[in-house]
């Protein structure tokens, strides 16, 4: 079974290429950090960071791990990195894998691009990959994050409880799957949503992605 590949995932509105510490750091620190900017890493495993050596830092062990393996999510307009997002937890043998570690700046929420790069994501590992099972988790008391999986039609599967130990802190676990079965509905409803038809001179949407006609997203 394959193992997810350091390439590039274009759309649209953004691409995801492999995580360039050289290319990217400068851009993703300076829309990550700064006032207004400590939510942001809230429920992440790390960060905020003191400084920019702290960053790049981080960033060097990240673009090195091959699981995680981790992508920057660049606007096509201008080509800079709006944030990153990872595959994690990957079983070729069970052909299962997670997506997480998603930190999405401030100019990339509530966008097109923020929908569209999970679509990317997905159809990578269930179209390029062939793989059965696609996760997603975060903290239960993560709202915003438990909204967007089920935005994106994963299926909420319960809470582990006590799960793990995050920045010194007990981490209940929120988990949600979809299936390769699901995959063919949610990804119409994904292109439905995603095609500029879908769209008003203004950019607003006119369906929302959790009201396609193919299926409730819940």
């Amino acid at each position: 079974m394959k193992l997810p590949q350091r390439t590039a995932m274009a759309g649209r509105t953004v691409t995801l290429v492999p995580l360039d510490p050289e290319a990217h750091a400068e851009s993703l620190f300076t829309k990550t950090h700064g006032p207004g900017n400590e939510q942001l890493w809230q429920y992440m495993g790390d960060g905020p960071f003191p400084d920019r050596a702290a960053f790049d830092e981080s960033l060097r062990r990240k673009a090195a791990s091959e699981d995680p393996l981790f992508y920057a999510i660049l606007d096509n307009a201008g080509g800079a990195a709006m944030g990153y997002a990872s595959y994690l937890r990957i079983e070729p043998a069970h052909r299962c894998i997670e997506v997480g570690n998603i930190v999405y700046t401030p100019r990339l929420q509530r966008t097109t691009g923020a929908t569209e790069a999970m679509y990317l994501m997905a159809r990578y590992v269930f179209e390029d990959l062939g793989y059965r099972r696609y996760e997603w988790k975060c903290n239960a008391l993560n709202a915003p994050s438990r909204r967007a999986a089920l935005r994106f039609g994963f299926t909420f599967e319960g809470i582990f409880r006590q799960h793990m130990i995050v920045k010194g802190r007990n981490r209940d676990t929120a988990w949600f799957a979809m299936l390769d079965s699901e995959w063919p509905s949610r990804k119409a409803s994904f292109e439905r949503w995603l095609s500029p038809e879908n769209f008003d001179a203004a950019g607003r949407q006119k369906v929302r992605l959790s009201n396609s006609p193919t299926l409730l997203f819940s």
